[in-house]
């Protein structure tokens, strides 16, 4: 996808955004990092990922749609980084269960090369999956141009 295309789909999701949570000037102040977050209706990790998020001081729009393949392309998901669900925030897509301390450090230091957080797959012990088993995980950047290297690793 060509970049003026994704930054067109971008503000047209920042749009519907800012309807989702009032749309007018008057509107009360929203308390933490707008996010918008894609997910099947099914889908119980991702209702606990974005509990999480919420826990963490994100307000979270949820976008259910029966199959997130049409937002994970326009987004530029590639298939090594993909997980269940997709979120926007801060004009960067978060992919997967990353935790949300690392989304915070994304949004205050703002780097302008990274384009994409993810922690590909369901690691098991990640926010949303927690369980009996805890595995280790990279979450991934993943530059404007593609480039993927490791953020952070839990």
């Amino acid at each position: 996808m060509n970049q003026r295309r994704r930054f067109r789909f971008l503000a047209l999701l920042g749009g519907l955004a800012t309807i989702a949570v009032g749309g007018s000037a008057m509107a009360p102040a929203p308390k933490g990092p707008q996010m918008v977050v894609y997910k099947t209706p099914t889908c119980g990790c991702c209702k606990k990922w974005v509990e999480h998020a919420r826990a963490n001081g994100f307000e979270v729009t949820v976008k259910d749609l029966s199959d997130l393949s049409e937002v994970k392309a326009e987004l530029g998901v590639q298939p090594q980084h993909q997980s269940c669900h997709t979120a926007l925030v801060g004009g960067y897509v978060v992919e997967g269960h990353v935790p949300a301390d690392l989304v915070q450090k994304l949004l205050r230091e703002k780097p302008t090369n990274i384009a994409m957080l993810a922690a590909p797959g369901m690691p098991q012990g990640s926010p949303g999956m927690e369980g009996l088993i805890k595995e280790k995980y990279d979450v991934i950047a993943v530059t404007k141009s593609g480039k993927a290297s490791v953020y952070a690793t839990r």
